[in-house]
């Protein structure tokens, strides 16, 4: 056999290698070095991206309005969080009391597996209309609710479901449009959390003295119907044929090494990355903050998050989406641990929750690119979803477990704070070692062609 039959056949076999098969040679991930290359691999899902258009930006709109609507306001709990424990829960501890976040964000994080699965068969827009109907019907129960359980029930649970069900599919119908560019248009999505972060707390803190609780509440259901009816209308799928025959778990992801990796960093990462959410209201209380100034704090931990979840995706577009959610998860815990327990005015609690908003907001909006860049286009719902549904246990667990080392510590905040900050840097690390993982799978045909060119 002659040299160039041998390259013929290495480019012939190189171009059918399984997508995600670690027994062999694969060029499955966009290089993260070049972020920009597409290996023939994923040449089909990049060909049917279109990487803009109306329908696609569109998409982005809608989403960015759903998110607005749901993640947005599960990041705005601390605000529940204070108001219960100085009013209809007065009795309960604050431990207690987070455990209705915990069990939301759980909620919304378990049910992932199952609604991106259901993506991958139906498509957007069934699902988000069951998921708006589900989130407005908590919320409007969430406004009659007076006992422990009521709200559990309400906010906790059925609140919790129905942001699932519209987040999953709309942040998954944006990666059917994109691909090059398909960080940018996550971040321009997620940045709608970061709004809805700021907008919701301020909202909170005015009509709850102006209108009551009940009305308050029954105000951001109605709010919701609207926006999440704009958002059915305008989130649509690139893909023309869904995949209801394939099975609702295809174990093949989990012999897929980088993506084990990044399920286990995203397990540490979110034990902590939500404490500080949950508990700089409190905190900043704790030390002296006027109640009323203190909701404030949560809205520039949010609005932090917006730029966040902008800046960090753009670049991830340019300079590889590893490359940059690696820094920016280390230095969410970083700044957990070097900068919250030294932050004790105004000015210094309101500087570390910007600065935490903007890293912690960067993470929340790349998670979902570098998944989807080890996906292939039909599986990225379900791949997504399972992500989700795993690490709703430490999400479940970090409110509650800090809510516990407050307690036992007799109200100091450094158990807690080191809790989550080792947590967070310890997952970043993990993140770290997929995107080696990665780095070194684009480099081995490389090598290979050049030891055959040699012989």
């Amino acid at each position: 056999m002659t040299m160039a039959d041998i390259e013929k056949c290495l480019t012939k076999e190189s171009s059918t290698l399984p997508l995600h098969d670690d027994s062999s040679v694969t060029l499955s991930v966009t290089a993260v070095d070049e972020p920009r290359s597409h290996p023939p691999s994923v040449a089909d899902s990049s060909a049917s991206c279109p990487d803009g258009g109306a329908r696609a930006w569109l998409t982005v709109l809608g989403a960015f309005l759903a998110l607005f609507c749901t993640f947005g306001q599960l990041n705005s709990f601390g605000s529940f969080q204070t108001w219960y424990s100085e009013h209809q829960l007065n009795g309960l501890p604050a431990s207690t009391i987070s455990w209705i976040g915990s069990l939301q964000l759980w909620v919304f994080f378990f049910c992932g597996g199952f609604v991106g699965r259901l993506f991958d068969a139906y498509g957007p827009r069934p699902i988000m209309i069951v998921g708006t109907l589900i989130l407005v019907f908590g919320t409007m129960m969430t406004s009659i609710s007076s006992q422990y359980y009521e709200y559990i029930l309400a906010q906790g649970i059925v609140v919790g479901l129905g942001i699932g069900t519209v987040f999953y599919p709309s942040l998954s119908a944006i990666s059917t449009h994109f691909h090059n560019y398909r960080s940018t248009a996550l971040g321009i999505a997620m940045a709608g959390s970061g709004v809805g972060g700021v907008t919701w707390p301020i909202m909170y803190q005015v009509l709850f003295s102006r209108l009551g609780f009940a009305w308050t509440v029954r105000i951001t259901g109605f709010i919701t119907l609207a926006l999440c009816g704009v958002a059915i209308a305008t989130v649509t799928s690139n893909i023309s044929t869904p995949t209801q025959s394939q099975p609702w778990l295809n174990t093949r992801m989990f012999r897929d090494l980088p993506y084990i990796l990044v399920i286990i960093g995203s397990i540490l990462i979110c034990l902590g990355l939500f404490i500080p959410f949950f508990y700089i209201v409190d905190y900043s209380t704790a030390h002296g903050i006027h109640p009323q100034t203190a909701f404030y704090v949560l809205s520039v931990m949010n609005a932090g998050g917006i730029l966040g979840r902008l800046a960090p995706p753009v670049l991830s577009d340019s300079l590889g989406r590893y490359n940059i959610i690696v820094p920016c998860a280390f230095l969410t815990g970083l700044s957990m641990l070097v900068f919250w327990p030294f932050a004790t005015s105004l000015t210094a609690i309101m500087l570390f929750a910007a600065v935490y908003g903007f890293f912690s907001g960067a993470f929340n909006a790349l998670i979902i690119p570098c998944v989807a860049q080890i996906s292939e286009l039909r599986e990225i719902g379900t791949r997504v979803g399972v992500l989700y549904s795993i690490i709703s246990f430490p999400a479940l667990c970090g409110g509650p477990a800090a809510g516990a080392i407050l307690k036992s510590e007799g109200g100091s905040y450094l158990g807690m704070i080191l809790l989550g900050g080792t947590s967070v840097v310890a997952g970043s690390l993990f993140l770290l070692w997929a995107r080696c993982m990665l780095s070194r799978r684009t480099t081995e045909p490389k090598e290979l062609s050049r030891l055959l060119h040699v012989v």
